[in-house]
């Protein structure tokens, strides 16, 4: 197969570079893989990297004032679809599925759309009407949360299929902690030796993580002193740094910048967290934690809960709800002996269930099916 993806995103992508860049290094050895994506983006620069992946240089310019980029983009897109004739177009936004339905149409070529719905935005109004009539042939979604919204929309008539998203578990496997950086984290050290719990999904505010602090700062003195917490992402905002001053814990809170490797961080934790309120689906991060060992604790916003075996490799609280977390908190530090073991069950099960053979292998076969539908159609 000739397969196109394609992402929108011109800076990091996050989530979406992350899947795309999975799925381009485990087809590569077995189809044509070309990338389009802008110029600069994170996707562009490390799909170039990748043997026997092609990158487009690719645009998807948005907006009604910048109507002469999009048709410069368009041209673009349908040059690249009349000369590569892909067997497959896998989109994963909503500018890059527009600009790709609208090139194939005038391109002459037909390959079937793909379309991942990675995030829990509703899938309502005019334009997803017209995309998943005219533009979308299958839909892969990432969790079972996410395939209810998609069933619940007009993308329902379109093939679905639920493909969990994959880590490299080999990548992300367990490793001892650096002792420098646990310390320089774990200072100043309390008596009480503290208890490291950080983060690898981004400091985004619905990423929850203020919610975490907020309740931290709720505990006794006692049981406050016995956390530290460590952030990886971009740096906070102004007033969000000057609302953890004011809570009184900023000294035990630490903000690592964006980090080219997490792995280093992820190590040191005694457990990870993944407390998101909005537009979150399964998370990657909190795979890559239970991949390297450690328990997670998440909220039951989306499909966060499909990560965890409540008890036994993590826990689930109610999203936004700081009484909540703070009782969580106090739970961590009354099963801190079992944290080990539970990292031990986060492990067992993400290699039982997060590895990219197997997210490989299924999106391979959604790709499959959808030809064989197509050939029996032609």
């Amino acid at each position: 197969m000739k397969l196109l993806f394609t992402n929108f995103h011109a800076g990091d992508g996050g989530g979406h570079t992350t899947y795309i860049l999975g799925l381009a290094r485990g087809l590569a050895p077995r189809h044509a893989v070309f990338v389009a994506a802008p110029p600069g983006s994170r996707l562009h620069r490390e799909a170039g990297t990748i043997a026997g992946v092609t990158v487009i240089d690719q645009p998807f310019p948005n907006g009604f004032r910048r109507l002469a980029a999009r048709r410069r983009a368009r041209r673009h897109l349908i040059d690249a679809m009349r000369r590569e004739r892909f067997d497959v177009v896998h989109v994963n936004g909503s500018a890059d599925h527009r600009l790709s339905m609208s090139a194939r149409r005038a391109s002459g070529t037909r390959p079937p759309i793909v379309l991942t719905k990675h995030n829990s935005k509703p899938m309502t109004g005019p334009g997803h009407w017209w995309r998943s009539r005219f533009g979308t042939d299958a839909v892969i979604a990432v969790c079972e949360y996410v395939r209810r919204q998609v069933m619940a929309s007009p993308y329902a008539r379109c093939r679905v299929a639920t493909v969990f998203n994959g880590v490299d578990i080999d990548h992300f496997a367990p490793r001892s902690a650096d002792p420098a950086s646990r310390a320089a984290w774990l200072a100043p050290d309390a008596a009480t030796k503290p208890l490291l719990i950080g983060s690898n999904a981004g400091t985004a505010r619905y990423k929850g993580w203020m919610d975490l602090l907020e309740a931290l700062a709720t505990l006794d003195g006692a049981d406050r002193e016995r956390f530290r917490v460590v952030l990886a992402g971009g740096m906070p905002a102004k007033d969000d740094l000057a609302r953890v001053e004011a809570l009184g814990i900023a000294s035990q809170v630490h903000f690592t910048g964006r980090l080219g490797d997490v792995r280093p961080m992820v190590a040191a934790l005694d457990a990870g967290f993944v407390m998101s309120w909005d537009v979150e689906t399964i998370s990657f991060a909190c795979r890559e934690m239970m991949a390297m060992g450690k328990p997670v604790l998440v909220t039951d916003y989306a499909g966060l809960p499909e990560n965890i075996v409540a008890g036994q490799d993590g826990w689930v609280v109610k999203a936004r709800d700081r009484d909540a977390i703070a009782d969580a908190l106090r739970g961590l530090l009354a099963q801190r002996s079992a944290l080990a073991d539970m990292g031990e069950a986060a492990r067992r099960h993400a290699v039982a269930d997060f590895g990219m053979a197997r997210f490989v292998d299924a999106t391979d076969a959604v790709y499959a099916s959808l030809l064989r539908d197509f050939s029996s159609k032609a």
